[in-house]
């Protein structure tokens, strides 16, 4: 079946049209700046290898979904004849609060339900819900699923996702950790227990989502026993521009010294801290690596340097609380933007973990740079494997909507 999946944000719509069988991806692209001026649109026709970049008014996403539309057809840089070989929309949310627990055909329902996952991640689900009338307006008759990032979150025992907080807070706020990046988590879970070559419910496996946003699961016989974000996308390790977990304590304290309101204090902690909170002038990780490679005769090199190595600490932790909670480790699994494409990150992380059983081949890791498939970090007398293996959110998006779907 023919997908086109959908993650839209407050002013862009990312977008992926893919064969849910095959796995083959026949355009991908992304409208920005919607709302806004110059909006453009970027789009690449992936079997021909053509790629255009074209500025065009777009008020809202329903224009940009228009937009899509039109290049998806076009004669010369499309991959289709017409809107109708669209088969469905698969469409990437970020949080399901406590009404999602799984992938689900969109209705005026679930829509409604959807509003008042607001609170849980509401710059988020603002977007998705913007990307969701977007597609209803501009392609009626086509069947739209959800696909919650939480989801795969969702077979932690209590004693998992609880907070140590009052309980009326978790009935009547359902205060709780959700986790996020469940698609990645998933996927490459799932590519990991193949490598593996033993059946998925003897797996241990922990999975290290690193990007601007990151989280770390642990994923026991394919199933979520723990992970690192929370209640919201906040929590866990550092990153690009989020703290990551804290002393609650910090709050108030922070509040109190610089006179700052609640909604000054989680700008702070969401948009000014991590990479560019203790780097001082970057949220990117390449740009902190770049100042590293340096040296220390650039200005910037002692910040950028604790800022990779905090994250570094936090990950080698989570890794070894995982694997005391999943009573062993088969295997460690990079992925997404900085894990994929980060050798050294990775060489830091896994060094001086023999205890655990690791023996990282630094050349093998050096090499892995931008990979498009599994490689193997870790050498043959290694007891537990490290592997890089590209996420590939979409295709579970796909997949998802396909099996929904093809059950109406």
């Amino acid at each position: 079946m023919k997908i086109l999946v959908v993650n839209a944000g407050s002013s862009s719509l990312k977008y992926q049209f893919i064969d849910s069988v095959s796995g083959i991806a026949y355009a991908k692209g992304i409208c920005e700046r919607i709302g806004g001026q110059g909006s453009l649109i970027e789009h690449k026709q992936l079997v021909k290898g053509l790629k255009v970049k074209v500025e065009s008014p777009m008020k809202d996403h329903a224009d940009a979904m228009k937009l899509v539309v039109k290049h998806l057809t076009d004669a010369e840089v499309g991959c289709i004849s017409s809107m109708s070989e669209i088969e469905a929309i698969g469409h990437r949310v970020v949080h399901g609060g406590t009404y999602f627990s799984k992938s689900i055909l969109m209705t005026e329902d679930v829509l409604a339900k959807l509003e008042l996952c607001k609170d849980f991640a509401p710059l988020h689900t603002v977007a998705h819900i913007m990307g969701i009338k977007g597609c209803l307006e501009a392609m009626p008759d086509t069947p739209q699923v959800l696909v919650f990032d939480t989801a795969f979150h969702q077979t932690m025992a209590p004693e998992a996702y609880m907070y140590a907080l009052p309980y009326e807070y978790y009935e009547k706020y359902g205060i709780r950790r959700f986790g996020m990046h469940g698609t990645s988590h998933r996927y490459v879970s799932a590519e990991m227990a193949k490598l593996l070559n033993k059946p998925v419910e003897e797996t241990k496996i922990v999975t290290c989502h690193i990007g601007n946003g990151s989280s770390i699961s642990a994923v026991k016989g394919g199933k979520v026993v723990d992970t690192s974000m929370g209640f919201t996308p906040l929590a866990g390790i550092e990153m690009g521009t989020r703290c990551g977990d804290i002393d609650p304590a910090i709050v108030p304290f922070i509040m109190e010294k610089e006179n700052l309101s609640p909604a000054q204090v989680n700008d702070v902690m969401n948009k000014k801290s991590g990479f560019i909170g203790i780097s001082g002038f970057s949220s990117d990780s390449r740009d902190l690596e770049s100042v590293i490679e340096e040296g220390e005769s650039n200005p910037n090199f002692e910040r950028a340097n604790l800022a990779v190595n905090i994250l570094k600490h936090q990950i080698k932790k989570f890794i070894g609380a995982y694997t005391a909670a999943m009573n062993g480790l088969d295997a460690i699994v990079f992925t997404a933007g900085i894990g994929e494409n980060n050798p050294h990150l990775r060489e830091i992380v896994c060094e001086d973990m023999e205890f655990f059983g690791v023996e990282f081949d630094k050349a093998a890791n050096a090499a892995a740079n931008h990979p498009s498939e599994a490689v193997k970090l870790s050498k043959e007398t290694s007891k537990v494997a490290v592997y890089v293996i590209p996420t590939n959110e979409e295709l579970v998006i796909a997949q998802d909507t396909a099996a929904i779907v093809s059950a109406l």
